[in-house]
């Protein structure tokens, strides 16, 4: 193999499908960049509440403000404060304001 050769394949990427660090982001990422904004959850039950996220911790135990339930699409119920045991929890989304 000649030096151009050697030198081409020693700038070539292992990877080329792989994604730069940079784009990589964790669910606790998306977690922290979701407190206090809009959000959708989703409960193993099919439930969703809608509100703004306040807190969670560890076990995805959440605290929400200004929350809306809905069972099968159909608004149900609204709270000023709600609490969902994380255990319940099947997904959080963000929510377009």
């Amino acid at each position: 193999m000649s030096s151009a050769a050697t030198e081409d394949a020693a700038k070539a990427p292992a990877d080329k499908d792989a994604a730069p660090e940079q784009n990589k982001r964790s669910p606790s990422d998306f977690l922290k960049a979701v407190l206090g904004r809009p959000v959708n959850v989703r409960l193993n039950s099919g439930t969703d509440y809608k509100g703004v996220l306040a807190c969670l911790d560890g076990y995805m135990n959440i605290a929400m403000e200004q929350t809306e339930e809905y069972v099968d699409g159909q608004l149900k119920s609204k709270y000023g404060d709600c609490f969902i045991r994380g255990n319940n929890v099947l997904y959080i989304s963000s929510q377009r304001r």
